[in-house]
């Protein structure tokens, strides 16, 4: 079975390079004001990594909601953090968010797992 997390990584890695590489300012400018924005501020990288879940969850973006479980993780959300947050997203959202509440417990789970 593949693995879904560096599946996801690979694929965004090579597809931001090909992207990067046609220098659209406009592009990059907006890679660079996402990149920005998630830097340690008057708020820690954590809470602005869940801030970033409850908005792609809200959204509907799964790909987004990926990058910010990483995100979370790497900078040391637990699972309840996650788990609480996910929760303010679907109050927020609505039902119709539950699919990917469920797809975001499962990658979770994936990114817990890759530890041990």
């Amino acid at each position: 079975m593949s693995d879904p997390v560096e599946e996801f990584n690979t694929y965004r890695s090579r597809m931001n390079e090909r992207l990067l590489a046609n220098d659209n300012k406009l592009i990059k400018r907006i890679f660079n004001l996402d990149t920005n924005a998630y830097k340690e501020g008057a708020l820690d990288v954590k809470t602005k990594e869940l801030l970033g879940l409850v908005a792609s969850a809200v959204l509907r973006c799964d790909d987004c909601v990926k990058y910010h479980l990483e995100g979370s993780y790497k900078n040391g959300a637990s699972k309840e953090e996650v788990l609480e947050t996910l929760g303010i997203a679907t109050l927020v959202g609505g039902t119709i968010v539950v699919p990917h509440l469920r797809r975001a417990y499962e990658y979770w789970e994936y990114l817990e797992g890759s530890e041990g």
